[in-house]
This record gives C-alpha cells, sequence and structure tokens, in this order.
C-alpha cells in the first residue's frame, strides 16, 4: 500500500539532508488503471528498470495499492518501443525529515515548456499521513501548495496531458 501526500513546489529545499538522487525515465501503458515502465539510475550506483501497477486512490487520495516489480532491461526496451511516445525525465532527489521520513522532491521534463516540479512524503500508516504537519519539519513555506488528492494532480494524468493517451 502506497500513502503518500503531494505538493507544488518551486525548487529545491533548502537545509536538509540530501539523502540520494535520481534520474528517471517514465511512461504510461495506461492510465486507468496505472501500468508504468520506470527506468530510475541513481547517482554514482545501479541503474534499475521498474514494472509497476497502481490501483485507484482511496475517496482522500491518500492511499492506494501499489505493486512494483523489478525487469530485465531489454523487457523495459521493448515496453518503451510499445509505448511510442517520449517518456517523461525526472530528476528525484530524496532528503531526511524529522521522525524518519523522506521527503522526495521531483523536477519533471526541465527545459520543456511543461516543465514543474513536486514534493511528496510517503508515510507507513493513514493516521500518519493525516495528522504530519510540514511546519513541524521547518517546511511550511515550502509545502504550502498541497495537491494530495486533487484531480489531475497525478503523473498520469501530466503523461495523458502531455503525451495523449
Amino acid at each position: 500500500m502506497e500513502i503518500e501526500r503531494k505538493w507544488m513546489v518551486t525548487g529545491w529545499p533548502e537545509g536538509l539532508p540530501e539523502v540520494e538522487v535520481y534520474r528517471m525515465d517514465q511512461g504510461y501503458l495506461c492510465v486507468r488503471p496505472t501500468v508504468r515502465i520506470r527506468r530510475e539510475a541513481l547517482q554514482g550506483g545501479a541503474t534499475s528498470h521498474v514494472l509497476c501497477f497502481k490501483g485507484a486512490p482511496d475517496p482522500a487520495g491518500l492511499a492506494r495499492e501499489e505493486i512494483e516489480t523489478e525487469i530485465a532491461p531489454d523487457l523495459f526496451a521493448r515496453l518503451e518501443r510499445l509505448i511510442g511516445k517520449p517518456l517523461i525525465v525526472k530528476e528525484r532527489r530524496s532528503y531526511a525529515l524529522p521522525g524518519g521520513l523522506t521527503l522526495e522532491v521531483n523536477d519533471v521534463d526541465p527545459g520543456q515548456p511543461t516543465h514543474f516540479m513536486y514534493a511528496e512524503v510517503e508515510y507507513p500508516t493513514l493516521a500518519i499521513a493525516q495528522s504530519w504537519d510540514p511546519a513541524a519539519a521547518g517546511l511550511e513555506q515550502y509545502l504550502c501548495d498541497e495537491c494530495t488528492g486533487q484531480p489531475g494532480a497525478s503523473m498520469g494524468e501530466y503523461w495523458v496531458q502531455t503525451r495523449g493517451e
């Protein structure tokens, strides 16, 4: 189960310890339900190829079933050709938060007219997700534009808007 909240942001956060940086390319075979492929290259580390299935979100938009499985690079390449559209390019930087949580900030399609940035925090339980306050991490100014559960705020919707179905 994936439990997360999401915010639209501008720029990278300041004053937080950076944990890791990934370069990603992702594309969608379909968005309802979500079936996605992603190539994740850890800076200074390995590259993974992942096939992901996501169910419908709960009414609050906080939780949904997520199944991820690593696939071989040649299968990723075959699925990418099957999609036949340019993949979304992302840079994700992860930052340590108090209480063992992680802030993931994503820079989406840099250099493109549709470029934007968003941040997510994943939580171990719904109760923690509902009660977590960005001010507790000194991020009330940075995480001030929450879009959790809002229509059109998913990466799948961005795919449809920029690449078509």
